[in-house]
């Protein structure tokens, strides 16, 4: 389809005067409005006023512009079946419509009033593209100024002409940005009312293999508007991913985003079976790995700072005897030294993904389930207070920073969680957990005994002389609860196993009691007044 003609109506003038005058160099026509036609005036572009079209004023402040029976018309009769009826009629068509809309969602975000946010709701812009749209077999719609170049390259190409895909291509995108700007009209709306509802817009759909099993289809979305997320990571190796490695993805990501330092996470199933924070990034990758060898393999793993060289030499991906190689899924880093990629790359499976941990966006957390909605905020509230609620002495100030550290842990960890934490070579590190059992006292059990086995694998002496040094070492490990303690039973359990330190929220009806029973055993037990369950 040659272009003839064009109607340009814009809120964004961004590129608007270099698009005209293109148009104008290849001798179309432009019709304009109000502001658009002064911005195009005062470039030196020739321009037709829209009245001389319509044959009517604009009028009420600028709310009648561009909706009449004329312009509707040049944009929606079908060129070859109407042709004659709209000679007939004296309507000459309009063969491109470049539109954005009033800046309803920007002046939102300003705070603007009511009054305000009404007359910021177009009416004749997505009248004009939605026409324009309909009719792509003959009309081009443009809706972003990062659309201008595509179309002159489009029109370059084609000799002042168009192809229907790329018509249909921007017929699309024309009616998802009328559907996005009536949704959030609708939801600005509903609010005034004091009504809740939410509309999303997801994009960019891409095929799984399957979802998390063979017999699920499965599609990996991304949300319009919103930048960084894990749909944009960079895959720099290996195989497509995959469902579940997706979900593991985050839960790895999100248990290394607020540690400090060089961190390493050990995601398997979607909870840290390994997790550890220190200055040196192959000793943390080494003690997270240690925690747990067995749950580590087949695993996922994210690094909060660019991988070295010596870091991916741990998994002996090159060594002659492939049982001494270290499997795991995929790699996530912000970057990698260029000898670490290579490295890294000898895997020809191994998925590697650039993907920096600090840009992950925090809108909302949202759960679909059976036709409803789940909408919350974050978990991003570490702790209201550390405060020691038992009798004992206990330097607090010492613990702190370990006990913040098992808190972040413990946030990414499935309800019911119990963490144990501890400190190697200067580095945090989680020692062992129990996570997603239905009873607490379960998950203490688990955490307690990976935390036996990690001090088992790790001691060198006799067996005689083990059961000292685990009471010496797990004296010094902290346990963390993502909710309080309904009975003294987890008290009683810890103590047993040797716990010196217990941090929970509080807030339990027996709280009393729980206390008392740590204060009969010795036990300290400090109150954060936070829950993390994580379901």
């Amino acid at each position: 389809m040659q272009i003839k003609k064009a109607l340009l109506s814009v809120s964004d003038k961004s590129g608007i005067v270099h698009l005209a005058q293109f148009l104008t160099q290849k001798g179309v026509e432009i019709i304009s409005t109000g502001g658009t036609k002064t911005v195009l005036e005062d470039a030196g572009i020739p321009v037709t006023d829209i009245s001389k079209v319509t044959g009517n004023p604009e009028a009420f402040g600028g709310r009648m512009k561009t909706i009449s029976f004329q312009i509707e018309s040049a944009l929606l009769f079908d060129r070859e079946k109407d042709a004659m009826e709209a000679q007939n009629l004296q309507i000459a068509p309009i063969d491109l419509v470049v539109c954005n809309l009033y800046p309803f969602a920007k002046v939102l975000s300003q705070g603007a009033d009511f009054e305000t946010l009404i007359e910021n709701i177009d009416i004749g812009g997505p009248t004009m593209l939605r026409a324009a749209a309909k009719n792509f077999k003959y009309v081009v719609t443009l809706t972003q100024p990062t659309d201008y170049d595509l179309f002159i390259n489009e029109f370059t190409a084609n000799n002042g002409a168009t192809t229907y895909d790329f018509r249909k291509f921007m017929m699309a995108k024309a009616f998802n940005h009328t559907a996005d700007y009536d949704a959030l009209i609708a939801q600005t709306m509903d609010k005034s009312l004091g009504k809740e509802s939410l509309r999303l817009a997801f994009e960019n759909g891409k095929t799984l293999r399957y979802g998390e099993n063979s017999h699920q289809n499965a599609i990996f979305y991304r949300e319009k508007g919103v930048e960084n997320t894990f749909h944009d990571m960079e895959i720099l190796h290996g195989k497509e991913l995959s469902y579940n490695n997706i979900l593991d993805i985050s839960g790895a990501v999100n248990s290394v985003k607020e540690l400090a330092d060089s961190a390493c996470s050990i995601i398997k199933h979607s909870n840290p079976c390994g997790l550890a924070q220190g200055e040196n990034q192959r000793k943390t990758l080494e003690t997270a790995w240690q925690a747990d060898p067995i749950s580590a393999f087949g695993s996922i793993i994210a690094f909060n700072q660019k991988v070295s060289l010596a870091t991916a030499q741990f998994f002996e991906l090159t060594h002659e005897d492939k049982t001494k190689r270290k499997f795991i899924e995929v790699i996530i880093g912000p970057d990698y030294e260029p000898e670490a990629l290579a490295y890294m790359q000898n895997h020809k499976d191994l998925r590697i993904l650039k993907y920096q941990p600090e840009n992950l966006p925090e809108n909302k957390d949202l759960r679909y389930i059976n036709g409803t909605l789940l909408r919350q905020d974050y978990d991003r509230v570490l702790f209201e207070k550390m405060e020691v609620v038992t009798n004992q002495i206990f330097d607090l100030e010492q613990y702190k920073e370990l006990i913040a550290f098992g808190l972040k842990a413990i946030k990414n960890i499935k309800s019911n969680a119990i963490a144990v934490v501890g400190i190697r070579h200067n580095q945090y590190f989680l020692m062992g957990m129990g996570a997603g059992q239905p009873n607490r006292l379960i998950s203490t059990e688990l955490a307690l005994r990976k935390a036996e086995s990690f001090l088992k694998a790790e001691f060198n002496g006799s067996d005689n002389d083990f059961p000292n040094y685990y009471q010496a070492e797990i004296g010094k490990a902290i346990l963390i609860s993502d909710a309080f303690f309904p009975f003294a039973d987890n008290v009683e359990m810890a103590f047993e196993k040797g716990i010196k330190t217990i941090v929970q929220p509080g807030g339990s009806i027996r709280d009393k009691s729980v206390i008392e029973k740590c204060n009969e055993l010795k036990i300290n037990m400090v109150f954060t007044g936070i829950r993390h369950f994580k379901h």
